[in-house]
């Protein structure tokens, strides 16, 4: 790890309990810290002009739905300059599809919610940081899509939706998948997503069993990605 590169974290919340989840112990034990801004509440300037890694987590809501929620709008803005930039960059669910409008690309609601857990199809690219993903489910938790940003290359898609994981470059790294959930913390989840939930008929006793099955498995591969993707960002 270059030791010139910033040691600290900056990660944006859209909602309070879609938060860094297994990923924030990983940061600690490698010696980093890590600062939250809240979407919404705080000015996220600082965050999106930082020079080391900021992170751009999920929430519920559209990045298209500007009328009702006028920060998307310099969020974006911020973004697009960041992004051109070329400073590191990792988006999450509702953070990838701010990366990928911010590049461009289109982003809209999907034909059908994918909520739930199961595994990815792992594209072939060259040294694809995802390969640990191979065979493993993760936890798909959105309604919206988007199309594959310009010189964006593919990394991994679902049975659902073809465009889950995407990179640009060495520095930017978008997953429309939550890799960071615990099995500890799911119940967050499932409490204040309960409308959404329901809505879309999930089973909720279902998903829960599936969570305690699988998030360990994911929460080991996990590390195995950041620690990669750390490294990469690193020699920049």
């Amino acid at each position: 790890m270059d030791s010139s590169f910033p040691k600290s974290i900056y990660a944006i919340q859209h909602l309070a309990f879609e938060d860094l989840g297994s990923l924030e112990d990983i940061f600690y034990q490698l010696g980093y810290r890590v600062r939250y801004f809240e979407a919404g509440v705080d000015d996220l300037t600082p965050a999106l002009q930082y020079e080391g890694l900021t992170i751009i987590l999920g929430g519920p809501i559209g990045v298209y739905e500007t009328e009702d929620y006028p920060f998307l709008k310099d969020e974006l803005h911020h973004l697009k300059q960041r992004l051109d930039k070329k400073r590191p960059t990792l988006g999450i669910c509702l953070g990838a599809q701010l990366i990928a409008q911010a590049l461009g690309a289109r982003v809209y609601a999907g034909h059908v919610k994918e909520i739930g857990w199961s595994p990815l199809e792992i594209r072939y690219a060259t040294d694809n940081m995802l390969a640990p993903l191979e065979n493993t489910p993760v936890l798909h938790w959105h309604g919206d899509t988007f199309d594959l940003p310009r010189d964006a290359e593919l990394l991994a898609s679902s049975s659902v939706y073809s465009n889950q994981a995407f990179r640009v470059g060495q520095h930017i790294l978008a997953m429309q998948f939550h890799l960071e959930v615990t099995a500890e913390h799911m119940e967050k989840w499932l409490i204040g997503h309960s409308c959404e939930l329901r809505k879309a008929n999930i089973n909720i006793p279902a998903l829960r069993q599936d969570s305690q099955l699988h998030a360990q498995a994911l929460q080991t591969r996990a590390e195995l990605i950041i620690k990669a993707f750390l490294a990469q960002i690193a020699t920049l």
